[in-house]
């Protein structure tokens, strides 16, 4: 018996000897990170990993860094820089300060990554990571949430991707992938958010993509797609689908009851609506502005039970819209301009109608006739239309085969010129892109385009595109206030203080100080801030970074420094009273500013999820720019309170 058990217990002492022991696991997993740090060239808020002497998993989270970790196995990695995708005119080279260097391989990274086999949670953000995604991506098995934003990524979409049988979110947006969205996603059983907005995607929608029934975000806008949309009334979870400013020309699709943001502008979608529209119970915000379409639109689209934002502007639409026609009780704008409606407008969109908000300019309504056309503009048939478009089409052809001519003159003309001048080196090859980018003409700014923004406005708007969002140094905080000196103080709110600051590029900001975030919710921080910073809106004051700046006086709480764009116009209250030193507004510019301050309240309520509320809606906290411009300050604050506690777990399932 006694050799039986010295037995036994040599052969549990050689497994055991072959089972890892947590300090190796915990040695191994911290020379992967340290070579993730290597190939992100070093950033200096990854030096922690080096620094910090106890177990990586127990690394303090940042709004840059968070590291989570289960059975001291790695599950979470986040990494937030601050290289910015910018403009149009990277070429698939390394470009200085704003893509890692012409060393970095994207291969060896992915490699190094996938050695970190339990990884669920994946998210490098503006790390400038350039080169193409590998298929061997799919090696990280594991993965749930998989996010790319605002890099470099180029090329098509690996079709191995569809291997992430367990990915819940996909998010690519921000790059520069071409090709098609691969056919084959429906393998990807658990799918709810695919984001892939802002690249050079082409091709058709991809049939499987309407299989996956776990879909509740579909968001496809700024790319190039084109083709037919299949029926994707079978995705009953759906509750968002983003196809903004692509080329997709079919009729509009059969869509599934569950949605509650569509967004189709900027495409040629022809045809009549679907009165399969009007059944739509939770559809709060419907954009099919700036298409083709024909007919007459669905009555009861109008009287939907929770439809607030609804714009049909820029398309073909006519006839008399009806008298008897209902609006439901949240409608809240309708915008029905540039189209080719004619006779009256009934009683619920009429200009003495407090609610909704009505823009009706451009048709041939027999009201406000200044800014209709006669009645026979709108009595054109649409084939008229196209005939009219075709003739367009052959000037179009005509100007380019021009311009064709003047580049090959000028690329002769170029040749001549580098022969002469050869001994002072060659040119670079990118040098003249960045030239036309900047010099391009005065056009829609991104962000304008995605929420469906009046072309009204846009010339009033420009180009200008959403301000970067970075991180700031208190150092450099103290620096543009003068140690937050009392002649730069503006005023002191509930919320927090004030200051009027300059930056070292000369730019003018607000800064507010806040100072009531507690302990309990700092560990959450970096998922606020994370969703604090995609809230941009042309009527929203521009966030453009924050800082977090130690602890407050009471050591129970934490200072968080948020910087904003500075608004020159003052506030909207001190234009409104004959008594006030500013210039008092008529009547139809309070209107336009009231409009555009809706349509900001508009877009924290339903253009994010979870909807941001409590925005202190006063007017004081409506800004007016050089424009005369509405921008609505002090919104979202609740992401940063307590307020938002109850909705930290919808972000996570949602984002």
């Amino acid at each position: 018996m006694g050799h039986v058990s010295c037995f036994l217990l040599l052969f549990l002492s050689g497994i055991i000897m072959l089972i890892p022991t947590t300090h190796q696991l915990q040695t191994y997993q911290s020379q992967v990170l340290l070579q993730v740090r290597k190939h992100l060239e070093y950033p200096p808020f990854l030096d922690v990993w080096v620094n910090y002497t106890g177990d990586v998993c127990s690394v303090p989270h940042s709004p840059q860094l968070s590291i989570s970790c289960q059975d001291t196995f790695i599950t979470e990695l986040r990494i937030m820089g601050d290289k910015r995708v910018r403009g149009w005119d990277f070429d698939g080279h390394a470009i200085p300060n704003q893509t890692l260097s012409e060393t970095f391989s994207v291969d060896s990274f992915v490699t190094t990554l996938t050695r970190l086999t339990s990884l669920r949670v994946l998210s490098l953000v503006s790390l400038g990571i350039w080169g193409p995604l590998p298929d061997k991506i799919h090696r990280l098995s594991s993965l749930e949430l998989l996010d790319f934003s605002s890099n470099y990524l180029f090329g098509p979409i690996p079709s191995q991707i569809s291997r992430l049988g367990s990915l819940q979110i996909l998010t690519l947006d921000g790059n520069y992938f071409n090709g098609s969205v691969p056919d084959g996603l429906d393998s990807m059983s658990n799918l709810t958010v695919l984001s892939l907005k802002n690249n050079r995607l082409g091709g058709p929608f991809p049939s499987s993509i309407s299989r996956i029934k776990t879909l509740t975000t579909v968001a496809l806008s700024k790319n190039e797609m084109t083709g037919k949309l299949p029926d994707l009334g079978a995705l009953s979870s759906l509750h968002l689908l983003d196809l903004i400013d692509n080329h997709f020309d079919s009729d509009p699709p059969n869509l599934p009851k569950g949605l509650v943001t569509v967004l189709l502008s900027r495409n040629s979608f022809s045809g009549d609506i679907p009165e399969q529209y009007g059944e739509l119970g939770q559809l709060q915000h419907l954009d099919l502005s700036f298409n083709l379409l024909t007919g007459m639109p669905p009555q009861a689209l109008f009287s939907l039970p929770n439809i607030s934002y609804l714009d049909l502007s820029s398309n073909m639409f006519s006839g008399s819209l009806q008298g008897s026609l209902h609006c439901g009780s949240k409608l809240g704008l309708v915008d029905i301009s540039n189209n080719k409606f004619i006779g009256q407008l009934p009683s619920c969109l009429g200009t003495t109608s407090a609610k909704p908000v009505v823009k009706f300019s451009g048709n041939c309504l027999s009201v406000d006739v200044k800014h209709q056309h006669s009645e026979s503009y709108c009595k054109t048939p649409a084939g008229g239309r196209k005939h009219f478009l075709r003739g367009e089409l052959v000037v179009l052809i005509a100007v380019l085969l021009g311009a064709a001519l003047v580049i090959v003159l000028l690329a002769i003309g170029l040749l001549i010129f580098r022969r002469k001048v050869r001994s002072r080196g060659p040119f670079e090859q990118h040098d003249f892109p960045k030239v036309v980018q900047e010099n391009a003409p005065t056009g829609l700014s991104a962000e304008f385009l995605a929420n469906a923004r009046l072309i009204s406005e846009a010339a009033k708007i420009g180009s200008q595109n959403a301000p970067s969002y970075r991180l700031f140094a208190l150092e450099e905080l103290r620096e543009a206030t003068n140690n937050f000196a009392a002649s730069n103080f503006i005023g002191e709110g509930s919320i927090g203080k004030l200051y009027k600051g300059r930056l070292e590029s000369g730019a003018y900001v607000a800064i507010r100080s806040i100072a009531s975030l507690k302990k309990h919710s700092v560990q959450n921080l970096r998922v606020r801030l994370d969703l604090f910073s995609k809230l941009h809106h042309p009527h929203l004051v521009g966030l453009l970074g924050h800082c977090v700046g130690g602890q407050a006086q009471d050591e129970s709480s934490t200072k968080v420094f948020l910087i904003y764009e500075y608004v020159v116009n003052g506030n909207y209250r001190t234009h409104l009273t004959e008594n006030s030193l500013e210039k008092v507004l008529n009547w139809s510019d309070r209107l336009a500013i009231l409009i555009g301050v809706a349509k900001a309240v508009h877009f924290l309520h339903t253009g994010v999820i979870p909807g941001c509320f409590n925005n202190r809606l006063k007017t004081n906290n409506i800004l007016l720019d050089e424009h005369q411009i509405a921008k609505l300050s002090d919104y979202g604050m609740s992401i940063l309170t307590d307020d938002f506690e109850k909705l930290e777990v919808t972000f996570f399932v949602g984002r």
